[in-house]
């Protein structure tokens, strides 16, 4: 009897490879041939790569794909990868749910989704000790750290978005990080620039909004293995308004909190996204309110374009495809000759 085949990464399988592998069931989309005929094409993968399995309705696992198999269920796979000019794609030999008993033979879920390349109780600490460190302002200081306490493991497991930045587990955590040590910069640095502004700009509003400025993404998101789905309040909300509710339930506790202060908080959750066609009901009007919207959309936007960069890493063209969140070519470089 011939042994099976080694437990490989799907991500590691070389093109005309047999190998069992464990990998996330992505997506399922049920078509129709030009005759009539239906076929599902199933997408399976790790952290690292996709690949498509086309089930044609002669194929022996047609009806147990129709009936059985769900997106966001491991399975174990006997299959062949191969690259095609379709893209990366399997040949399904064999396949079933994944059982306790695979843990111990390789199976890790955390390495089958995408997520943050950062470590998330370092990536929390540093927020917190950001919140403490800048912002000045007691009441304000103490709003910002009991929210972040009270929503401890929702942060650091959450996705930023959907679909578009950050949107896999842990990335709520490592883009808020991001905006926030830009917007201590950018406070910094116009706060020395303009010394005799009127009133002064306030380091510990630019800083707690940076915190709290995607606060509202814990009630509109929910987490899945692949990153994250929108909650029936956050189709019918969104998350600038839950964030606005939730900084308002939290400032009830802390009486001490200035009013003014509160309003201009509030400014900036529901102004960051700066236009109505992007969820924001007025644009910014306080300069603080200025400084998060622009740190917070750089760091979507360099997300977006760095994130099509690296999946075109092993083309040959010199610009991506238009296949991104920014729906622009990018340019990759000169190709080079011979």
């Amino acid at each position: 009897m011939a042994s099976p085949p080694p437990t490989t990464p799907l991500s590691r399988m070389q093109p005309g490879q047999v190998a069992d592998c464990f990998a996330l069931l992505a997506s399922k989309e049920r078509g129709t041939t030009r005759d009539g005929k239906p076929y599902y094409r199933v997408t399976f993968r790790d952290a690292e790569r996709s690949v498509t399995a086309m089930i044609w309705n002669d194929s022996p696992w047609f009806t147990v794909c129709e009936e059985s198999w769900q997106v966001d269920r491991f399975y174990k796979l006997r299959c062949q990868y191969q690259e095609t000019t379709y893209g990366p794609q399997i040949e399904i030999n064999r396949i079933r749910d994944v059982k306790q008993e695979d843990y111990e033979h390789g199976f890790d879920p955390t390495s089958l989704c995408p997520g943050t390349r950062f470590d998330v109780a370092e990536m929390f600490a540093e927020l917190v000790g950001l919140a403490e460190e800048h912002i000045s302002d007691e009441p304000l200081r103490r709003l910002t750290v009991t929210i972040l306490e009270s929503r401890q493991e929702a942060i650091k497991e959450s996705a930023a978005a959907a679909r578009y930045h950050h949107a896999f587990r842990g990335g709520y955590l490592e883009h808020t990080l991001s905006v926030t040590r830009l917007a201590v910069h950018l406070a910094e640095k116009y706060a020395a620039y303009y010394p005799d502004l009127e009133p002064p700009l306030s380091k510990s509003l630019v800083v707690a909004g940076a915190i709290l400025h995607d606060i509202g993404k814990l009630e509109e998101l929910r987490t899945r293995p692949l990153g994250a789905e929108y909650t029936a309040p956050g189709r019918l909300i969104g998350h600038i308004l839950l964030g606005r509710d939730l900084i308002r339930d939290a400032a009830r506790a802390i009486p001490e909190l200035d009013q003014e202060t509160q309003l201009r908080l509030e400014h900036i959750i529901v102004s960051h996204q700066n236009l109505p066609e992007w969820g924001s009901p007025i644009p910014p009007r306080t300069p603080e309110a200025l400084l998060v919207y622009f740190a917070d959309d750089i760091d979507a936007k360099f997300n977006e374009m760095a994130t099509a960069l690296i999946q075109a890493r092993d083309q040959t063209d010199e610009f991506t495809s238009r296949d991104n969140p920014m729906r622009r070519r990018i340019f990759r470089g000169l190709r080079k000759e011979g």
